[in-house]
Parts: structure tokens; sequence; C-alpha cells
């Protein structure tokens, strides 16, 4: 009975974002175009300042973390000094500004690692990030890879999370998520992205479009 009650929410979400397909396909496909562009041909430190996007909009959001990268710029996640980081923060009205530019700053030995990381394979990218990177979880880190081509990767954020309680997939939206936990609500949306005909870092896409009306990142 379990598996044919998820069957059937794996169904109706499917089917509700189906309804939105078409007006969004062409803003996904280029987003996903502009992701692997960045990912086959930006510089390190273009990777890095995405990698920084990435902490910045953790507990905070995209269009936040947009308008940092902005406002920073590439070079001033790679040259600011971390007062002048969190200044920068402060006047976007980041919740954890002091925090994320100490991150900011202290992860910057790994810039000219990210090339390289790119070559691995996705799940193994992932990991390193999450044990070398500070202020990156998983949900951090898929986010990343996804937003530089990587498209085998779940985002698992408090909208993909509401969506999946809603559509009955999962009963409750965890308060925190274990390893174990995240790759066991991944393989529930990799199923959902299957049964949409796209793969998991693009149906995310689609899912924000489908919230949101707009295509982030």
């Amino acid at each position: 009975m379990y598996n044919l009650n998820r069957r059937c929410s794996v169904i109706r979400l499917a089917q509700a974002v189906e309804s939105i397909r078409k007006e969004a396909a062409p803003l996904v496909e280029e987003r996903f175009r502009q992701f692997k562009e960045l990912g086959e041909n930006g510089t390190n430190e273009e990777l890095y300042s995405e990698l920084c996007f990435c902490i910045l909009t953790a507990n905070w959001s995209a269009r936040g973390g947009m308008e940092a990268q902005q406002l920073i710029g590439v070079d001033g996640f790679m040259k600011m000094s971390e007062e002048e980081l969190t200044e920068s923060l402060v006047r976007l009205h980041h919740r954890y500004p002091k925090a994320r530019a100490s991150y900011i700053v202290k992860n910057r030995w790994v810039v000219y690692r990210l090339k390289t990381l790119l070559s691995l394979p996705p799940t193994d990218a992932r990991e390193w990030l999450v044990k070398n990177v500070l202020g990156i979880g998983y949900k951090e880190a898929s986010h990343f890879l996804r937003n530089v081509g990587v498209e085998d990767l779940a985002i698992l954020d408090r909208h993909v999370l509401s969506l999946m309680r809603k559509y009955g997939l999962i009963d409750s939206i965890p308060q925190s998520l274990t390893k174990q936990r995240y790759l066991s609500l991944e393989a529930l949306l990799k199923e959902e992205a299957r049964y949409f005909g796209e793969p998991p870092g693009k149906f995310d896409l689609y899912l924000w479009y489908f919230v949101k009306k707009t295509v982030e990142k």
C-alpha cells in the first residue's frame, strides 16, 4: 500500500508541474545552458563566486544571493577583507553577515581546486565539498554543482520539501537533514524527475517555476 500511495503522489506532482512545462521550458533550457557554460568555460574565480552564492543563499534567498554577487563581484569574493564583506552583506540585510563573510575568506584555499573538482563523479565532488568547505552541506553542494551544469543531483531546499509534503511524497518536513536522510529524500525526488522526464537538476528549475513563476538559480 505504501508503494502504491507513493506512486500516486509521484504522478500527482508530475501532473501538476506538467501544467507549466510549456511556458517554463524556454527559461529552464536557457538557464541550464548558462550553468553548463559556467562549468565548462568559467574561470576558477567565477566558479568560486558561484560557490559563494550557494553559501550565501542558505537560510536566505536566491534573489539575495544574486544581489550579493552583483554588489561584491568576482574580484570581491577573492580579495575583499572579512570586514568589507561583512559590511556588504549588512547592506543587503543578510541574516548572518559576519559568519558568511568569515566562510568566504576562509574558503579561498579551494578556489584553484574547483575546476579539478568538476572532473570527479558528481557524488564524489559533492562529498568533497561537504567535508572540506565551510558553510556547505548536501543541499548547498548539490546547488553549486547544479549551477555549474551537473544534472544528476537533487537540491532539497524548503520549497522542494514543501511540495514533496503537499503532494504526499513525505509525511513531514524534517527539521534537519542527515546524510542518510538527504540521500533517501533525494532518491524520491529522482524518481519524481524520471517520471517527469527530466534529470533532477533541471527538474528543480521546473519546480521553482511552478512555485515562483520564475527561474532563478
